[in-house]
């Protein structure tokens, strides 16, 4: 990695360390302020050493807490065969269930927004096979499917869900963007740019007022990076020591902006700078490199040490959603990237230098084919909800 990009983790400054050392003046031995001019931070006044000493040891000490040398030292997990066949068969799954999605869809079949999550699934894979299922929230935005899956969600109730059925996970009254499950600890879905990073904060909060150990790990893209309720959550996470991990999913163009054109600070794991949260920037086009910097941030949190910022680098390679034709890109860079970063075919020649037949890797895919039309026909079969829906999971009355 650049130097310029891993400032956080750099040892403090020689000169900041000699300075760090100096004896503490006592404040008895303080002299009497002389003038406005010497008693101003920095002019050099024996009695503002013990604040400046102060600030240099914290700045130092929150240099060390930095995870993204621990990161560099070990990029890439040290994975089994069978996780890594594991790892694959979901981002396969991931794949071929969105790429069913966006037929039905084209068929008319699901109505609304509709976004799709493939070139992504390394992402939600490599994080969330580091969680504990069922125990450790997470909380996500409108893309949401991939990450349902990858938390092991039958895809028959997800699909259903999308087409409006009553057999979906939210009853059919949810919809691609709002999808929920309490036994799963998967707790949105959420259409408002942005808005999950808060509630996120208050799963760990309860996380951590339970003592549960649990950890959320909160997802949103580079676009909601620049909300300001983002930031407020960040204060908070870090004045309370919340154990939550903030999960940039930088997929490069927003809800169609190119991040250079909309972001000052395009760097998004700097952002927690400010907080004193530290920052990861993770290649998440990579499953093993992505499952490896989870492993990092989850000890750090599990640890008692507060949130972790990550930055996932990845790509979308439909558009923001089924109705963006993506034009602020040209078919050039959407095929460099499935031709040379994609991550399933990664994972793919991965396991074939180890050794793994490609017989085997044929199964698992016509497998996944199979589960997925079954997941299709079980959506479409599915009757819609009972008018009686209609008046459930609804306020009524005074309030």
């Amino acid at each position: 990695m650049p130097e310029e990009e891993n400032d956080l983790a750099k040892p403090a400054r020689p000169s900041a360390a000699k300075t760090a050392a100096k004896p503490v003046v006592k404040p008895a031995t303080r002299p009497a302020a002389k003038s406005a001019a010497k008693t101003v931070p920095g002019a050099g006044s024996p009695s503002d050493e013990p604040v400046i000493a102060s600030s240099v040891a914290e700045e130092a000490d929150f240099a060390l807490r930095s995870l993204q040398q621990a990161h560099a030292n070990h990029t890439r997990y040290d994975a089994s065969d069978e996780e890594l066949l594991k790892f694959y068969e979901q981002m396969v799954l991931i794949r071929r269930f969105e790429e069913k999605a966006g037929q039905l869809y084209g068929l008319g079949l699901i109505g609304g927004f509709c976004h799709l999550y493939i070139g992504q699934e390394a992402v939600a894979v490599g994080l969330q096979s580091a969680l504990q299922e069922g125990h450790d929230s997470v909380i996500t935005g409108y893309r949401d499917h991939g990450h349902m899956l990858a938390y092991g969600i039958d895809p028959k109730v997800i699909m259903a869900e999308l087409t409006g059925r009553g057999a979906g996970i939210s009853r059919g009254k949810g919809g691609s963007m709002h999808m929920f499950s309490t036994e799963h600890k998967f707790f949105g879905g959420h259409g408002i740019v942005g808005a999950q990073v808060s509630l996120g904060a208050g799963l760990a909060f309860g996380h951590k007022y339970r003592g549960d150990g649990g950890v959320c790990m909160a997802y949103f893209g580079d676009g909601a990076a620049n909300q300001g309720q983002v930031y407020e959550t960040f204060n908070m996470a870090a004045l309370w020591k919340l154990p939550i991990i903030f999960v940039v999913e930088n997929n490069g163009y927003a809800m169609g902006t190119a991040v250079k054109r909309g972001s000052a600070e395009t760097h998004f794991y700097r952002r927690g700078t400010a907080f004193r949260i530290p920052g990861m920037d993770v290649n998440g086009m990579d499953v093993l490199e992505v499952r490896q910097a989870a492993e990092v941030a989850l000890e750090y949190v599990r640890a008692g040490n507060g949130p972790v910022l990550m930055e996932l680098k990845t790509y979308r390679y439909r558009g923001h959603s089924m109705s963006d034709p993506a034009k602020y890109r040209s078919r050039e860079e959407v095929q460099d990237m499935r031709d040379n970063h994609d991550p399933i075919e990664a994972a793919k020649a991965d396991l074939l230098k180890r050794g793994v037949s490609e017989e085997k890797i044929k199964e698992i895919d016509k497998r996944i084919r199979q589960t997925v039309a079954q997941a299709a026909d079980f959506a479409e079969t599915s009757p819609e909800p009972d008018m009686a829906e209609l008046y459930t999971d609804v306020l009524v009355g005074k309030y």
